[in-house]
């Protein structure tokens, strides 16, 4: 190789991504994709060669989709997890680690069919436990109301702790017609919703049970009693409770960067179940329990991962806001681009900072 190939080489080196290890033929160019990717450690990270990826998704297509890095892909065949896609130290660490990973599914037909005789209904909310839970997990099932059927109603609701017990659970009347049961789904019949607890005094107890006794415009992500709520598409359901709550205290898998498409869509619950947990939801009839403990499964799953801490983990926080200025083109130009990478910062909130609180 000329002096002058070497040069180029080098340069090529020189402009290559620290995270995704994209190379570009400026370091200008680098500069202005670091800017508008933000790269940090709290993005999902290959366990062989240390490429960070946006999302799971990505990170597996990176080790076992249609075009893999083949390195990694002959480790990961032997030492990687299929559910958490960590690296372990040998295929047999690998094997007791991945029977510890996989969940067993709960008994969604032995829950569908207490519910329905009333044995696992849970209308009261005990405020004043000492083991009173800090997060939650919420989900409802909708009959349909309007000429069509297609209008979603909430007519049964349920909230777990993270070790899974029923905090709450009740059928919901709703405030208008039911024009289908969807029992083939739902498994609700126009006797469980008879002398069902009205929409508003479910809303009531919802909302004063997340709040914990303090106001809606005191409530913050941390050092409050609040509690964080997890769920799939939470939006939706909150809506149809007619409630209203805090998106910083809102952990929703349908909409965490991690846990989406490389597209950015959503992914369905039934696939993230089966997926990143090892067992399927969404088998006939479908519960809200088997949800809520879906949902808080993979929000456990993401919080107690091991990321760097930070003093200012976000690109939004004011001292990093601050520090985009520090982006100035000259200066940075003569960063490395490791040195570049451990500047930036994540333009979304990681669940690992919930257990700093």
């Amino acid at each position: 190789m000329d002096y002058r190939s070497s040069m180029e080489s080098s340069e090529t080196l020189r402009n290559k991504c620290a995270a995704c290890y994209r190379q570009f033929n400026k370091m200008e160019h680098l500069v202005e994709h670091m800017k508008i990717s933000y790269h940090s450690g709290h993005e999902p990270t290959c366990g062989v060669c240390k490429k960070h990826c946006r999302s799971f998704e990505s990170l597996r297509e990176h080790l076992i989709g249609p075009l893999p890095k083949q390195e990694c892909k002959n480790i990961f065949s032997l030492r990687g997890c299929r559910f958490c896609l960590t690296i372990l130290e040998s295929s047999n660490a690998r094997r007791i680690h991945q029977e510890r990973c996989q969940f067993s599914s709960v008994n969604s037909g032995l829950t569908t069919r207490m519910a329905a005789l009333g044995l696992r209904d849970k209308a009261l909310i005990d405020y004043m436990s000492s083991r009173s839970p800090k997060v939650v997990a919420l989900s409802c099932k909708m009959v349909g109301g309007g000429s069509d059927g297609s209008l979603d109603l909430c007519a049964r609701v349920c909230i777990t702790d993270e070790s899974d017990n029923v905090v709450f659970h009740t059928y919901v009347k709703p405030s208008m017609a039911v024009t289908s049961y969807r029992y083939e789904t739902t498994g609700i019949r126009p006797e469980n919703l008879r002398d069902a607890m009205p929409l508003k005094q479910a809303q009531r107890k919802i909302h004063e049970f997340l709040c914990n006794g303090e106001p809606m415009w005191k409530i913050r992500p941390r050092g409050g009693k609040a509690r964080i709520l997890v769920g799939h598409g939470l939006d939706h359901d909150l809506d149809r409770l007619q409630l209203e709550y805090p998106s910083s205290m809102i952990r929703d898998t349908a909409k965490y960067p991690p846990l989406m498409k490389t597209s950015k869509l959503s992914n369905s619950l039934k696939y993230l179940t089966q997926a990143y947990l090892g067992y399927d939801v969404h088998v006939g009839i479908q519960d809200p329990y088997e949800d809520c403990v879906a949902t808080m499964r993979l929000y456990t799953r993401m919080r107690y991962q091991k990321h760097k801490i930070e003093a200012y983990p976000l690109a939004a926080d004011a001292q990093n806001r601050s520090n985009q200025v520090a982006w100035r083109q000259s200066e940075v130009e003569r960063m490395s681009p490791d040195e570049m990478l451990s500047i930036s910062r994540s333009d979304y909130y990681c669940w690992c900072l919930d257990s700093l609180v």
